[in-house]
């Protein structure tokens, strides 16, 4: 079994990595990482993901795969994007930053509140190649938060042909569809090729 790291301390981008890797790569072990966490200081999903793969690849000594991602909506200029994490400040409040998206929409009637999850994967190997690809989940942000799965802006985002929001989603249909799943479809002939 071949392990590759995780960029992230985040639990629960650890658990759908994991799921959705297993789907396609049975022989891939994703383990999370316990190193220092990067200054994520570029201005693109693509250069945070490579700023923390690097780190992760340089600290273990393992191939490293990181995700950057966030929402994108339509009416706020494809806002939060790369500052999703941090939009309602510095400290990561997935709570707090739900609640300020939604402030921030609250008088935009449904047809204009049209909005994208974006991810891009990276994937750093300890000899220094770098490869990034990226998914796309289009969709819409709800005028409240529904369900209790998932994190993030899951509980607000619907995605098209959908009525339930990506929190009511179950993991397998999530993890299936999502945008994540989506960047890792491009990211499968690169896995391989190690």
């Amino acid at each position: 079994m071949t392990q590759i790291v995780l960029a992230t301390h985040n639990p629960h981008k650890i658990a759908e990595f994991q799921q959705i890797v297993l789907r396609v790569r049975p022989d891939f072990e994703v383990i999370g990482y316990d190193g220092p966490e990067p200054v994520e200081d570029g201005v693109t999903f693509a250069q945070n993901a490579l700023i923390k793969a690097r780190a992760a690849a340089a600290h273990t000594g393992l191939t490293a795969l990181a995700d950057d991602s966030g929402i994108c909506v339509d009416v706020l200029g494809g806002s939060p994007g790369v500052f999703s994490a941090y939009w309602a400040g510095h400290k990561k409040d997935d709570a707090a930053n739900l609640d300020l998206l939604l402030d921030q929409i609250g008088d935009v009637t449904d047809p204009h509140r049209g909005a994208h999850y974006t991810s891009v994967i990276a994937v750093v190997t300890p000899e220094g190649e770098e490869r990034t690809v990226e998914g796309i989940w289009p969709g819409r942000v709800a005028t409240e938060p529904r369900g209790d799965g998932g994190f993030g802006y899951d509980p607000v985002f619907v995605p098209d042909d959908d009525t339930r929001s990506a929190a009511e989603l179950a993991a397998e249909e999530k993890n299936a569809v999502s945008h994540r799943a989506r960047a890792f479809e491009h990211l499968q002939p690169i896995l391989a090729a190690l």
